[in-house]
């Protein structure tokens, strides 16, 4: 069932058919420190077993953002960003809130994300550093997309 919010101009929306896949693509895989080189194949399968937010402007892609659930008891927020045309006004915000509000998110036990620079948005929306820090691991290779480019 597609989710949909509307605020002005602005639709925010999980409908897939909707969303602008080479231009979700183009940002993160060339513009985002987190995806840098992501394949679209990879992005293709990512998308498929997540929850995809898009925001349009007039019907124009403007936004994006990810949740990857349970819907029960967990979700991580991923590959959220804003046009850079588009910021300065509130939208990463009105964009969050509204993945927040999806009723099959909204009454999850935890919610985790990774940043490097927006942790005043999230501070705003109630996410807090990691209380225990040291009952958290994690296992990352930070090469997989360049090793995947490399082997095409």
């Amino acid at each position: 069932m597609t989710y949909e919010i509307r605020h002005g101009d602005y639709l925010i929306s999980t409908d897939p058919a909707k969303l602008d896949l080479d231009a979700i693509h183009a940002y993160l895989s060339r513009k985002s420190y987190w995806a840098e080189g992501i394949s679209r194949r990879r992005l293709d399968t990512a998308l498929e077993h997540s929850l995809p937010f898009g925001m349009y402007y007039n019907g124009h892609q403007v936004g994006f953002a990810r949740a990857i659930s349970d819907f029960s008891t967990f979700a991580y927020l991923a590959d959220v960003y804003i046009d850079e045309d588009y910021r300065g006004r509130g939208l990463s915000k009105l964009l969050l809130e509204a993945v927040l509000a999806h009723p099959r998110l909204k009454r999850l036990r935890r919610w985790m994300l990774g940043t490097r620079d927006a942790h005043g948005l999230y501070a705003q929306l109630g996410f807090i550093p990691l209380e225990e820090p040291e009952r958290w691991m994690e296992l990352a290779d930070a090469t997989t997309y360049t090793r995947e480019t490399a082997a095409s």
